[in-house]
């Protein structure tokens, strides 16, 4: 599969008009993105007017950049309680053959869905993907789809993630996203087809088991193929609902660190064609050390926001996509924290494709977990999550909860923190789990602090007796959660110094920033080493790839140029002799 090229058809006169899924790819599909009428509904009240049936459009946005952003052509800042979109599209009558399914990449928050007038679904969260099977709704010729959406990041029942609570934005949270900031397409499906696909390769072997859900009667079959050559394929007759085959695999090529080394698959099912690809790669932890297909890998990782100048959540174009990744392995990265933040399908291809680790994450902030009633508003969309981001080999782990914070006093219900950890680890049990990164740990595979002192003689010190074995580290929280001896033990935050030359005034960063370059530079060197050098750690993150706004504690600055020669920061993240087995 092509790194750099995903779809020759593209339409250069639409934003974003790659397939936003090269993983689950067909070949009839039409993209959504483009000029859509939108309305502000300050009110909220578009409902009960039944704006759906007949509104008066006064602006135009460019999907798929929220309104906030300048890449929308609107640049609205302030908060939007609810909004509304609305286009047309042609159906032909050989497409309505079939069935016609409507993809959203992701609408934050709320979103309610009508096709010609009529409600064709609802989905509550803002960083999962859903589909709509819109065909009884359809007609051929010309449609209209409308789509209201309800966000309110104030509400403490929704996550917001690093979206603003506060009308500026502040510290470490940044401009909001409202509506639709991902790709909207629509896909046509004969009337048997592949509904789901699950992955599990098996590196001993050199097999791909595959589990699938499927519509309707027929013979589902899987071919692999490496670099054009096929090197596998494996069938089995099946009706309504689930397939199970195994694809013994004539080569191996392992996904490793730095080697991609994907697969491509084609996945047929009576005249259903889809177009797919994995990894063959396994991961286990083996006391202190996180093992990759075997052998012990240092997770030398960046916090990654995902935010960017003028699309906010979105990037502009695939290929910002691909270059944050290239920055961070340029700066000696392996992977990164996906914060606060679940990233676009098309981005995680490029995590796989480049050999890059990934943790799978979602934006829990602002939501009041001290309430039990926060489950109801976090498990289904996880799962969804969960259930999107499976196949993909780059992520090595999942990590639901960042921060876990009381709030107004009341302690947070550490029974929903423990219970979603368990769903999790139900529905992928090939991963580990982190419960809630940093605090206030209930139960977790691997344990993580967050620690962002700045002096390197004391940041080492807080850690050196526990890596020689002869004592704990310094508990962040020790009244709170305390450390089961023997449990993988990395820092998952650290850093986050303040480097902002040319910008006195508006930067944010933690501790007092470093005077010169050297003292940059030097501060950097002391914190990781001491980590690097640490028997038992497993890794690091660090805080963070760019600056976001007004957080200036990126190697780069936020528009992606570098703040230092970032070979400097590679020479000292790979200094250790062996931090790869």
């Amino acid at each position: 599969m092509n790194v750099l090229t995903l779809d020759s058809t593209m339409n250069a006169a639409i934003p974003r008009p790659e397939h936003p899924n090269p993983q689950l790819k067909r070949q009839h599909w039409q993209n959504l993105n483009g000029a859509w009428d939108f309305m502000f509904d300050f009110s909220a009240s578009g409902m009960e007017r039944k704006l759906y049936e007949h509104a008066d459009y006064t602006e135009t946005i460019q999907v798929p950049f929220c309104p906030e952003s300048e890449l929308s052509g609107i640049g609205f800042k302030d908060f939007i309680p609810c909004c509304w979109y609305h286009r047309c599209f042609d159906i032909t009558e050989e497409q309505l053959s079939g069935r016609i399914h409507l993809h959203f990449g992701a609408v934050d928050y709320e979103a309610h869905v009508f096709v010609n007038g009529k409600k064709a679904g609802v989905h509550k969260g803002g960083y999962a993907s859903f589909c709509i099977d819109i065909t009884p709704f359809a007609a051929a010729g010309e449609n209209e789809l409308t789509v209201c959406v309800y966000d309110d990041v104030r509400s403490r029942k929704q996550p917001r993630g690093k979206q603003s609570s506060q009308f500026y934005s502040h510290d470490c949270d940044y401009t909001r996203t409202t509506g639709i900031w991902q790709t909207v397409w629509l896909e046509f499906v004969p009337k048997t087809y592949i509904k789901s696909l699950r992955y599990y390769p098996n590196v001993s072997a050199g097999t791909l088991a595959i589990q699938g859900q499927v519509e309707g009667c027929s013979t589902f079959t899987a071919q692999a193929f490496y670099d054009g050559k096929s090197c596998g394929t494996a069938s089995a007759d099946c009706e309504n609902g689930s397939v199970f085959v195994v694809v013994p695999l004539t080569e191996k090529h392992l996904w490793q660190v730095g080697e991609g080394n994907l697969y491509d698959l084609v996945l047929t099912f009576g005249e259903d064609r889809v177009e797919s690809y994995f990894g063959l790669r396994e991961v286990r932890m083996d006391g202190y050390r996180f093992l990759l297909n075997g052998k012990s890998v240092f997770q030398r990782l960046v916090l990654d926001q995902g935010f960017y100048p003028d699309g906010i959540y979105t990037a502009p174009e695939a290929t910002a996509l691909e270059k944050d990744i290239l920055l961070s392995m340029a700066a000696g990265f392996n992977g990164a924290r996906l914060h606060q933040k679940v990233f676009e399908p098309l981005f995680l291809y490029y995590c796989d494709a480049h050999g890059y680790l990934a943790w799978g994450e979602t934006g829990n902030w602002g939501l009041d977990i001290s309430d039990y009633n926060a489950y109801a508003a976090f498990e289904p969309e996880w799962l969804e999550i969960l259930e999107r981001d499976f196949n993909h080999p780059a992520i090595i782990g999942w990590c639901p909860f960042n921060e876990t914070w009381d709030t107004d006093r009341r302690k947070q219900v550490d029974s929903i923190l423990s219970q979603i950890y368990r769903v999790t680890k139900l529905y992928d049990p090939t991963r580990p789990c982190i419960d809630t990164s940093g605090n206030y740990h209930v139960i977790t595979d691997i344990y993580d602090l967050h620690d962002y002192e700045q002096d390197p003689a004391i940041f080492r010190e807080a850690y050196d007796a526990f890596g020689r074995g002869e004592g704990p580290f310094r508990e962040t929280y020790p009244k709170r959660q305390h450390y089961t001896e023997g449990l993988p033990f990395f820092i998952s935050e650290y850093g986050g110094i303040k480097w902002a030359p040319g910008r006195p005034d508006g930067a944010w960063g933690y501790g007092d920033g470093p005077k010169t370059e050297t003292e940059f530079i030097e501060r950097y060197q002391g914190l990781t080493a001491a980590l690097l050098e640490n028997p038992r750690m497993m890794g690091f993150c660090y805080t963070q790839l760019t600056d976001v706004e007004q957080e200036c504690n990126g190697i780069y600055y936020y528009d992606r140029s570098p703040k230092v020669d970032v070979s400097v920061f590679y020479d000292i993240n790979t200094q250790k002799a062996a931090i790869e087995d």
